[in-house]
């Protein structure tokens, strides 16, 4: 595992800036660019894939990515996606232009494939598809319509985290949850995170709308939302929180530090995704290890089948995830 001093080398910074920086320390007063260095060199130091010669081609890929930068600072779920990416096609030897959502529309003709990285909605998809037939869209679900996509079981995700606290004793359980809409605002998008909790709890017996709370995938939400939730319930606060991702887990650790309230004494968290600074958290987070380098390697790889074997044929590629228990969590 790569230290705070290995990551502050590699991003010119200090160690207590990183440590301050991974920790969201919301008094620190640092830019977004030095923030994008520490978090992709936290990122980068916890690849571990060998890296192979790098075979020369005379081609570029696109990496569109439906968030804007400032964005993916507060969602690093995705941050990790497009690095995996980025590295799988550096080492391929393809050239790769970067887009977030935030930047003016370019062409993307003169490119041989695209990677779309997010939700997209259907006019968006179209746009693409004018640019470029040759798409494989990561982390969402585009086969219906004859795209290659990588997609993760969250369903599973979900029923393995409360499978785990419902095996150590815990009845009251409560959901932070995350919303999302198409950054083109066409339509809110529906979360399986979501759907996953509400019905299996409820084949359990055990679902109570009142320990749900939902908003947006930041640490800042999951402060205000597990805030609130100490306001409003009191000593009816669940003895155990899922939290959608691990920004908003992040967030929810700070708010019951600063409420005094023992983690995990008193309230256990458990996230969602297992980026990279999850493990330099107080407490270290608990979370499930989403594989999402490799849904950035999977998406090149099925984009390579297409473009050198001339593949025809659509792939859905489901990547399975993994329980991860550390000290926020008994």
């Amino acid at each position: 595992m790569a230290t705070i001093k290995d990551i502050a080398k590699q991003a010119g910074v200090s160690i207590a800036t990183v440590s301050r920086v991974l920790n969201y320390d919301e008094t620190l007063s640092v830019g977004d660019d030095t923030k994008k260095r520490i978090f992709e060199a936290a990122e980068q130091l916890s690849y571990t894939k060998h890296k192979r010669k790098q075979q020369k081609k005379n081609a570029k890929i696109a990496i569109v990515h439906w968030y804007s930068e400032k964005e993916e600072l507060d969602d690093l779920y995705y941050l990790s996606i497009r690095v995996g990416a980025e590295r799988k096609a550096e080492e391929e030897g393809y050239q790769v232009l970067r887009l977030f959502q935030d930047i003016p529309d370019q062409s993307l003709t003169n490119v041989e494939g695209i990677i779309a990285i997010g939700k997209f909605s259907q006019a968006q998809i179209t746009a693409l598809t004018d640019w470029n037939a040759n798409i494989c869209f990561v982390d969402s679900d585009q086969s219906v319509l004859k795209y290659d996509s990588v997609v993760v079981d969250f369903q599973q995700a979900t029923v393995s985290v409360l499978d785990y606290f419902i095996a150590k004793g815990h009845r009251n359980i409560g959901f932070i949850a995350g919303e999302e809409q198409f950054s083109d605002e066409s339509a809110n998008i529906i979360d399986t995170r979501w759907l996953a909790f509400r019905d299996y709890m409820k084949r359990k017996g055990l679902y109570e709308k009142k320990f749900c709370f939902s908003g947006k995938f930041s640490v800042k939400t999951g402060y205000e939302l597990m805030t609130k939730a100490i306001n409003e319930l009191g000593e009816d606060l669940p003895t155990a929180f899922f939290a959608a991702n691990d920004s908003l887990a992040i967030g929810c650790l700070r708010a019951l530090q600063e409420q005094g309230i023992a983690v995990p004494e008193r309230v256990n968290v458990i996230g969602l995704n297992d980026v990279s600074v999850s493990k330099y958290v107080f407490p270290p987070l608990s979370t499930v290890k989403v594989y999402t380098e490799l849904m950035g390697e999977t998406g090149v790889e099925l984009l390579q089948e297409r473009l050198l074997a001339g593949r025809s044929i659509t792939k859905k590629v489901t990547l399975s995830t993994d329980l991860v228990i550390r000290d926020s969590s008994l």
